[in-house]
């Protein structure tokens, strides 16, 4: 049979048809949505900053649309999702428990999340706070006090911090809600007293067997190299698993204009005929994380996209390029640009202070209008009553001013 041959236009929307960025969301969305989308992504990042609406929400927030934020707090409160370490910090389905339980049970192997001399050195003070949440229930580590001020950074944590850290590394409590986006961890023993890791581990090969096939799922399309990193999995033998899922019609080999031969999963089977003919459309135009995971891969972005981006707020100010925190902006299939944005939430005001536009990428009018939409969504999002402009292209300076007013029945 001949290899499909795919424009890089149709692979993208391949790709972004898996990830549900592809079409606009069209029917008011449900809580039920929420743990949809985590479990069709396979993973959720967790980024606390807050210039904007913190990142896990914001990634929701560009594939559902308006939604109330407590309900990505509510799936993790009800048991629906858990937190671990998968692609870093991560909200996953509470189901892939025992894809991660291996990784708990070795820590020493999670590098700089576990600190076994730690663990060791104050084992007494950790067996003592064990017991304290097995009489007294779930805490977080600011029911403690710290005994001396010091610097940042995480050797300067409170010890509680540094002993809670350390058993959520090694499975011994889990992140049962999060009040304030601060962690409240239990006991696992109490969270999911059914397990049993004489009967329910999986051995770790075949839970890595599986979370390539989560990574390969959710990405759509993809080529062999980006399969690893959507779990941070290393040293994986990944020829005779392609072979595998050909084989057993999982994946299938296209060869896509630019790229060259990658894999097509599936789930995107029913895709193939119009993304040859070139004429599967994306009509969805939103805001991004940076660690959306569309972008999150920062080679596979730019391999896929022609996007290249930087995280930037870790960057002295005057080193900056584009700004502290930068949002990639999606537009119909295409990464077209990037904004450097900020929330002020106590004059309800969402302050755009850059708009970049990628090479090659023309302020057409469709473009202007679709994202005065998107921007005006993810303002009304955040609870903004207004958007001010700050360096933005003429064209877009011309058509906008200095800013707009949010009107309630902008949702």
């Amino acid at each position: 049979m001949s290899v499909p041959q795919l424009t890089l236009r149709a692979a993208r929307n391949l790709h972004l048809s898996a990830q549900g960025l592809l079409l606009k969301p069209r029917r008011c969305t449900k809580s039920t949505d929420v743990v949809a989308a985590i479990n069709r992504m396979s993973l959720l990042q967790i980024d606390t900053i807050n210039i904007v609406a913190r990142s896990p929400y914001l990634v929701l927030f560009s594939r559902l649309g308006q939604y109330p934020q407590n309900w990505l707090d509510d799936a993790l409160l009800n048991g629906d999702l858990m937190e671990y370490w998968a692609h870093e910090a991560c909200f996953l389905p509470r189901k892939d428990f025992s894809l991660i339980r291996h990784r708990m049970l070795n820590p020493e192997n999670m590098g700089w999340k576990y600190r076994p001399e730690w663990m060791v050195e104050h084992a007494e003070e950790i067996e003592k706070l064990l017991a304290y949440i097995e009489h007294n229930g779930p805490v977080r580590s600011a029911d403690f006090e710290h005994p001396r001020k010091g610097a940042s950074g995480w050797w300067e944590w409170k010890p509680h911090k540094k002993h809670l850290e350390g058993l959520f590394t090694a499975g011994k409590v889990m992140v049962i809600e999060r009040r304030n986006f601060q962690r409240v961890y239990d006991l696992t023993s109490r969270v999911l007293p059914h397990w049993n890791d004489d009967l329910h581990l999986i051995h770790q090969h075949d839970a890595e067997q599986q979370m390539l096939e989560n990574s390969a799922r959710s990405l759509g399309i993809f080529r062999p190299e980006w399969l690893a990193d959507y779990y941070r999995l290393k040293k994986i033998s990944l020829k005779p698993l392609l072979a595998k899922w050909q084989e057993n019609g999982s994946a299938m080999l296209v060869n896509v204009e630019g790229i060259g031969e990658m894999w097509l999963h599936c789930d995107q089977f029913p895709l193939l005929a119009q993304a040859e003919k070139n004429t599967l459309r994306a009509t969805h135009t939103a805001v991004l994380s940076p660690f959306d995971p569309v972008v999150w891969d920062r080679k596979r972005a730019e391999t896929l996209f022609n996007f290249s981006y930087r995280l930037e707020c870790y960057t002295p100010a005057q080193k900056r390029k584009y700004g502290y925190f930068v949002l990639p902006l999606l537009h119909q299939g295409g990464i077209v640009g990037r904004i450097d944005a900020k929330m002020h939430r106590k004059i309800e005001e969402l302050e755009i202070i850059s708009l970049y536009l990628e090479d090659g990428i023309k302020p057409s009018q469709s473009l202007i209008k679709s994202l005065h939409t998107a921007f005006t969504e993810f303002a009304h999002w955040q609870g903004a009553k207004q958007i001010r402009l700050g360096n933005i292209p003429a064209a877009f300076a011309s058509s906008w001013g200095e800013g707009w007013e949010i009107s309630q029945g902008s949702a």
